[in-house]
């Protein structure tokens, strides 16, 4: 095995991450229809509150509670609690994407696993717990607890640390996002993959060491390695 380290991203990296979904089960909760035209006019606040929390600008929690503002103010709720709810219903709805268990059970033992996810903290525990997917990872990282987020190298720094300061040279991140996960990793000076699920064009600036579709193609190369 060429790597000493693999790490992942885990929201639509190794985890399902539907958030329309979520948001529909949690506002059953205070009985509204959540519509497919109240999505798109949440990711019209929330990707840019994404945009800005990656570049440093606003925090986590400024990020969970602006996202939510409009609707604690339509709903009288506070907005912490609507966050909550939703990180909830996350949590019930998730699952590993297809391919996940298998890539991990063929690199564990040949490799230490991590995970590097700007996804909050309450979510992310009770997500590994749930799949069962915990004890395959010798190291978790959430942004929240770092204080900055992919791709600030400071978060790729905090973990190398704790991973013992391993040659960076042997150390991979895997992750869906070109813009936090592999410029983030090649920021930090470490080869990066790119999961490409959607067909998407690689921004200009940001060259992946691979690119691969599937969890599936992505066990094949590592395990040609």
């Amino acid at each position: 095995m060429k790597w000493d380290w693999i790490l992942f991203d885990a929201d639509e990296t190794l985890f399902t991450f539907d958030a329309f979904g979520g948001l529909q089960r949690m506002f059953l909760d205070y009985s509204v229809t959540f519509t497919a035209e109240d999505y798109q006019d949440y990711q019209a606040i929330n990707k840019p509150l994404w945009v800005d929390y990656q570049n440093g600008a606003i925090t986590a929690l400024q990020l969970q509670h602006q996202r939510f503002e409009s609707w604690a103010e339509r709903l009288n709720v506070p907005a912490s609690d609507l966050n909550r709810a939703f990180l909830n219903a996350m949590a019930e709805i998730c699952a590993p994407l297809p391919g996940a268990v298998s890539l991990l059970d063929s690199l564990k033992g040949k490799a230490k696993l991590g995970i590097i996810t700007n996804g909050f903290t309450a979510l992310q525990q009770i997500r590994l717990e749930r799949t069962g997917l915990r004890d395959y990872f010798d190291l978790i990282v959430i942004s929240e607890e770092v204080g900055v987020a992919k791709p600030d190298p400071r978060v790729f720094d905090y973990a190398l640390e704790r991973m013992g300061n391993p040659p960076r040279e042997r150390v991979l991140m895997v992750g869906d996002t070109a813009e936090s996960d592999i410029l983030g990793g090649i920021n930090a000076g470490i080869a990066t993959c790119w999961l490409n699920h959607h067909g998407r064009t690689l921004p200009e600036d940001i060259a992946p060491l691979y690119q691969v579709t599937s969890l599936s193609e992505l066990e094949q190369l590592l395990c040609k390695q």
